[in-house]
């Protein structure tokens, strides 16, 4: 019998066709991290198009849904170390609270963290203190209190759900009535769930940025521009990195940000930043303290095992100070969303805040003259779905 210590890392489930395929990146590089580290590793996924769940990634793998019935008695069974929910996107990140409530350790940001930054009032009273820009938002509970709370934001607005995967129910409205109409069709579907209303920032560039920190120092390891306005879901926009048109200033503010944001939240592992900006100014869309769909995208860019290093971190056996970090930065990387319509005709095409894409691929150029780079900027979407 060994006398490793155990770790769980959790997956990110069969969702949705193809959601899941860019997290298996990270699942996979965080149980080769832990092994390196001495620890018996322990997979839970049942996504069948994942790597992740092939029998010879982790040293056990159980073939079960990331439910917490599932994985509370698999606990209880192997008694690990830790669990890992970083990596799995918000799947896994879904469980903290229940991992927290009975005790059991999770290796990384603290269940607190991780809900203050899915707490929209929580969280804009750590911007607010500070001093950085975000939207005017407020919270809501009924079509009632949503049409009140209009009267101050001002159309047109990003109503979404609290707690959602891939921009569920995402939709941004520009009278009362769809508003109304809106967040009755969530409470429908969602009953019981907060419903946050967002002012929308409307021709704003959309960038995000991913990090590294252990509680204290914080590395960048890349920010990415989009080429579609802000207001289409990160995952099917076409994002150039590093960025191909924001300034010196608008950069500075971006880093100082991040570093500010993920040093407040005490991150330790891996973060993903999300940002508006208009007029040279930046706002904070929203911060989540987890392996981002980028993350992935941007190690190989860059041939750095950044998921490596984080998980390393988490584990507490490495600090950001100890990495030599050397990423390979030639040209740009382009990242293309894939979509698959022809096996979903019924779908509208026209794209939103609600995810549509089912993968991505990349794309390197060397310069922004190149002649793919010029298609796709020409013929970015404009023009947001109702």
């Amino acid at each position: 019998m060994s006398d490793k210590k155990k770790v769980i890392v959790l997956g990110s489930g069969p969702n949705r066709i193809g959601q899941g395929i860019e997290f298996d990146y990270s699942c996979v590089h965080g149980v080769l991290a832990a092994k390196e580290c001495g620890y018996e590793t322990i997979m839970i996924n049942c996504n069948p198009e994942t790597v992740s769940t092939d029998f010879d990634t982790a040293d056990k793998l159980y073939f079960e849904p990331v439910f917490w019935e599932h994985i509370y008695d698999i606990i209880r069974h192997e008694k690990p170390h830790g669990v890992i929910v970083q990596l799995g996107g918000q799947t896994a990140l879904k469980l903290a609270e229940k991992l927290d409530r009975y005790g059991i350790k999770i290796l990384g940001t603290s269940f607190d963290a991780l809900d203050l930054a899915e707490d929209r009032g929580r969280f804009s009273k750590v911007l607010e203190k500070n001093n950085i820009p975000f939207p005017k938002y407020g919270v809501v509970e009924s079509a009632e209190q949503a049409l009140v709370l209009s009267d101050d934001l001002g159309f047109p607005l990003l109503v979404r759900p609290s707690y959602v995967l891939g921009g569920q129910k995402m939709k941004i409205v520009i009278n009362r009535e769809e508003l109304e109409h809106h967040v009755v069709d969530i409470l429908n579907e969602l009953p019981g769930n907060q419903i946050l209303l967002d002012h929308f920032l409307g021709g704003a560039i959309e960038a995000e940025a991913d990090a590294i920190c252990d509680g204290e120092d914080v590395y960048i390891i890349g920010v990415m521009q989009h080429i579609e306005p802000a207001g289409i879901h990160s995952g099917d926009s076409f994002a150039v990195l590093p960025p191909y048109n924001l300034g010196d200033f608008v950069m500075q503010q971006i880093e100082d940000i991040t570093r500010k944001i993920a040093v407040e939240l005490k991150t330790v592992g891996l973060m993903n930043i999300q940002f508006a900006i208009k007029d040279d100014k930046v706002y904070v869309i929203e911060a989540n303290p987890r392996a981002s769909r980028t993350v992935p995208f941007i190690a190989k860019a860059y041939d750095e095992p950044y998921v490596n290093y984080a998980v390393k971190i988490m584990l507490g056996e490495k600090k950001v100070k100890d990495f030599k970090f050397n990423p390979k930065k030639i040209g740009y990387a382009i990242k293309i969303p894939v979509f698959s319509y022809e096996k979903f005709p019924d779908v509208k095409k026209e794209l939103g805040p609600e995810m549509k894409s089912t993968g991505e691929a990349i794309r390197f150029i060397d310069t922004l003259r190149d002649p793919f780079f010029m298609k796709i900027y020409s013929e970015r979407n404009m023009h947001l779905s109702k």
